[in-house]
């Protein structure tokens, strides 16, 4: 839908990641659409490289999220949040909220 703009089909999963959680690292990104790690991590360092995302570490693991300086990052996840809303409801369910915390010991189903 979005890649003719973003260049690559990789590059609208990971933005549309982002988009939906905020933020997120490339073994989650990559494991969630099926994709190598190596791609998702392509597309993570270019977006960062164009100010579009920062990074930071946590621990080992490099987290990405949106650059809050950048001017077009605003209406860049307007135009993400219209086609999240656009999709078919199969395909959204990728970029649903899923549990990622371990439930408390003792704590009822």
């Amino acid at each position: 839908m979005l890649e003719v703009l973003f260049g690559s089909s990789a590059a609208e999963r990971v933005l549309l990641y982002l988009q939906n959680y905020e933020q997120g690292y490339g073994r989650e990104i990559a494991t969630t659409f099926g994709m190598a790690q190596s791609q998702v991590r392509k597309q993570l360092e270019k977006f960062e490289s164009g100010g579009v995302l920062v990074s930071r570490l946590v621990g080992r693991t490099r987290l990405y999220e949106w650059n809050p300086r950048n001017p077009l990052v605003p209406a860049i996840r307007a135009l993400l949040r219209a086609a999240i809303d656009s999709l078919p409801p199969a395909d959204r369910q990728r970029y649903l909220r899923r549990r990622t915390r371990p439930r408390r010991s003792g704590k009822a189903l």
